[in-house]
């Protein structure tokens, strides 16, 4: 057990792998995908979520290369084959295009890929500012998250 220097104990194994499964339970619907700040956001989505009865399960990659194409792949089949990636990235050559090419030949599974949209023009500000303005916040993930269980 290891004591943090504000004095809550740490009392979690940690498991070296390439990905983490961060949330988890039976009743996950759809697993999503983010990493660094996006991964904020999914966990913020996943509490509003919960307050509305939708159970989501959170993964963080770690990495791109390699890719745990297992682990996402097994945590996609126990959420009914739907998978959000969400980036703050472009969506060429990231992480959405890296998990589409991971589940592409399995036939049951799902992916909505969130990312900065290429719009021509860059713009930067807080992450409170412009996670809204690229579509990746936690809000368009729990729309992301509502189209998938709806469709």
């Amino acid at each position: 057990m290891l004591l943090n220097s504000c004095g809550w104990r740490w009392n979690h194994s940690i498991v070296l792998s390439l990905h983490q499964v961060i949330s988890c339970s039976d009743k996950d619907k759809v697993t999503v995908i983010g990493a660094g700040v996006t991964l904020q956001e999914a966990l913020m989505a996943a509490d509003e979520l919960c307050r509305q009865d939708i159970s989501v399960r959170i993964i963080d990659p770690f990495t791109i290369k390699p890719l745990d194409t297992a682990t996402i792949i097994s945590n996609a089949k126990a959420t009914g084959g739907r998978i959000v990636t969400v980036e703050d990235h472009y969506p060429e050559g990231g992480l959405g295009e890296a998990v589409c090419a991971a589940v592409s030949t399995e036939p049951d599974i799902v992916v909505c890929r969130l990312a900065v949209p290429v719009m021509g023009v860059s713009c930067s500000g807080r992450p409170g500012e412009v996670l809204p303005t690229f579509g990746i916040s936690a809000r368009h993930i729990v729309m992301a998250v509502m189209r998938m269980l709806t469709q």
